[in-house]
């Protein structure tokens, strides 16, 4: 059985993943492709605090829950509110929406919020 730690380097590894992959889809111009994985990385990231906190998740993509569930821990986690949020539809209703085709300024956008998650998190797991 894995211990937290493993678990914790499983879930960092899986957002490390999909940041490669947001990167990727940047290259050859898949946008929508680097959104969702902009979201995917924020959710998978955060997943990685709470197991680093020992704090159950429900199986969601709602990175405001996610950050509710940090911020039990760590108020700090609340400010990172207005820079997550955007990515939550990325994970489900715009991956399906055909009108869905953001610009590469909207995709900079969310993954600079992913990079930015991802410090944030990272930061307070060493702590």
């Amino acid at each position: 059985m894995k211990d937290k730690a493993d678990l914790v380097r499983g879930w960092v590894r899986k957002a490390d993943s999909d940041l490669l992959a947001l990167e990727a889809s940047l290259t050859v111009g898949a946008l929508d492709a680097a959104c969702f994985h902009a979201q995917q990385a924020a959710e998978k990231y955060l997943k990685a605090y709470l197991v680093a906190k020992g704090i159950e998740f429900p199986l969601t993509h709602n990175l405001s829950k996610l950050l509710e569930l940090c911020a039990t821990v760590d108020p700090s986690f609340r400010s990172m509110e207005s820079i997550a949020e955007p990515l939550t539809p990325y994970a489900v209703e715009m991956r399906y929406d055909s009108d869905f085709w953001p610009d590469v300024g909207v995709a900079e956008e969310a993954k600079a919020a992913a990079v930015t998650v991802k410090q944030f998190v990272l930061a307070r797991i060493s702590d």
